[in-house]
């Protein structure tokens, strides 16, 4: 799209996976945002207000939860095998992978988390408040495809 992209995670997680304060975090999103045009990659509560704000359209990704767990399933054990830095000198962990804790498995985050997303999006769509919002929402990885294909981004 030939604009700023920033990835939330990259700047939330610090080394060590030490989250960046909640200041830091929006100045930091607030220093891209800024500008005429970019993309942020991300679902924060922390920064959401600011970049709806500036934003004007919202790609909801609500794929299948089946999807979505198969997919993080996979993408965790490939990044652990191979030992893939993520951020900052992150990596994710055995340790991780066999945990039921949303604060410490992404996948267990990715469960417990999928319905509560969905609402809220919907909601947010719903609301009049984010008129200023075109809301695109994807509901299959078909639609992701032809979605990518015509934004030109795939």
């Amino acid at each position: 799209m030939d604009c700023p992209r920033l990835e939330l995670d990259s700047v939330y997680h610090q080394a060590d996976w030490v989250p960046l304060d909640d200041d830091a975090f929006a100045a930091r999103v607030n220093s891209v945002i800024s500008g005429d045009s970019w993309v942020i990659d991300g679902n924060y509560s922390a920064v959401r207000a600011l970049v709806w704000e500036r934003a004007d359209t919202v790609v909801w990704l609500d794929l299948p939860r089946r999807t979505i767990m198969r997919r993080i399933v996979m993408r965790t054990l490939l990044r652990i095998g191979g030992r893939a830095e993520l951020w900052n000198g992150n990596r994710e962990r055995w340790r991780n992978f066999f945990t039921w804790d949303p604060a410490e498995s992404v996948i267990s985050y990715a469960w417990h988390s999928h319905g509560r997303h969905r609402a809220r999006y919907a909601a947010a769509a719903a609301d009049p408040a984010n008129g200023h919002l075109e809301f695109i929402r994807l509901r299959s990885p078909a639609q992701v495809r032809r979605f990518l294909r015509a934004s030109g981004s795939d």
